[in-house]
């Protein structure tokens, strides 16, 4: 894929950041000194880590450069790596390890989960966050556009970028497993939007860029024009006029409690 536009990303951070805050609301570890932000983005995840932990080692961790430059900026304090996630390893056992709306872009779950569950320290936690939407209208829609336009042959390697996530029980006994004790919880967002058109342009930073990475300047146009379309059948106008964009998400918090204390 092309890389991340940190702008992009950031017109819709209000929300963004919400179950964010939410997340490490959850998180249990006044001690913390080795702190790491898995797919940090621009930074403002990484932010409210800092924070939270203003004494402790921030550090965040993506693959885009574009998206690391931004977080630089806004936060000097803290240490940004770029690295895949599958494969990052610190020099130091981690108390937190944070990622927020990142390990969907991330395949092997089976595998990845025990690997970042190894990267803790003692009593250590783990704490996940991502969207779970792959079933919601927004979704299903670009792939019914994707698979009837002229780019139809492109659907295929579009779609294999992201995968369903695993079920609650299933991440719950990977982590168990783990020696982890599990924290697992669902819940929905209602995202108040202008219109139809504002969820395009909240998906072209994420959801979408797959397929608009695969056509070319000349077909986008006609590809969004079709896709607006299709949202407009079903995010019709609420009574206000603005139309509401539910947003289901997963959030995990696992405390690495075989060798800790709790």
């Amino acid at each position: 894929m092309s890389d991340w536009d940190p702008e992009l990303y950031l017109r819709f951070e209000a929300e963004r950041t919400r179950p964010a805050r939410e997340l490490l609301a959850r998180i249990n570890h006044p001690q913390a000194m080795q702190v790491s932000d898995l797919g940090c983005g621009p930074g403002n995840s990484t932010a409210l880590l800092a924070q939270a932990w203003p004494t402790a080692q921030v550090t965040g961790v993506d693959t885009s450069l574009n998206m690391l430059n931004k977080a630089q900026e806004r936060l000097p304090q803290c240490t940004f790596v770029q690295s895949d996630i599958s494969h990052w390893q610190p020099d130091e056992a981690q108390d937190v390890i944070y990622a927020n709306a990142a390990l969907q872009w991330v395949l092997d779950h089976e595998t990845l989960l025990p690997h970042l569950v190894a990267q803790l320290a003692d009593n250590g936690v783990l704490a996940i966050q991502m969207p779970d939407n792959l079933n919601q209208p927004s979704h299903v829609l670009m792939r019914k556009v994707a698979a009837e336009g002229p780019w139809e042959s492109l659907n295929g390697e579009a779609e294999s970028v992201r995968k369903k996530l695993l079920t609650t029980e299933e991440y719950y006994d990977l982590l168990a497993l783990q020696g982890c004790e599990v924290d697992i919880w669902r819940t929905t967002y209602y995202h108040v939007m202008p219109s139809a058109s504002a969820i395009i342009d909240w998906l072209s930073s994420t959801g979408l860029r797959p397929f608009l990475d695969k056509l070319s300047e000349d077909q986008r146009p006609e590809f969004l024009r079709r896709y607006l379309f299709e949202l407009e059948q079903v995010y019709t106008p609420r009574a206000d006029g603005k139309v509401l964009l539910a947003f289901p998400r997963l959030f995990i918090v696992a405390r690495n409690v075989e060798n800790g204390a709790i």
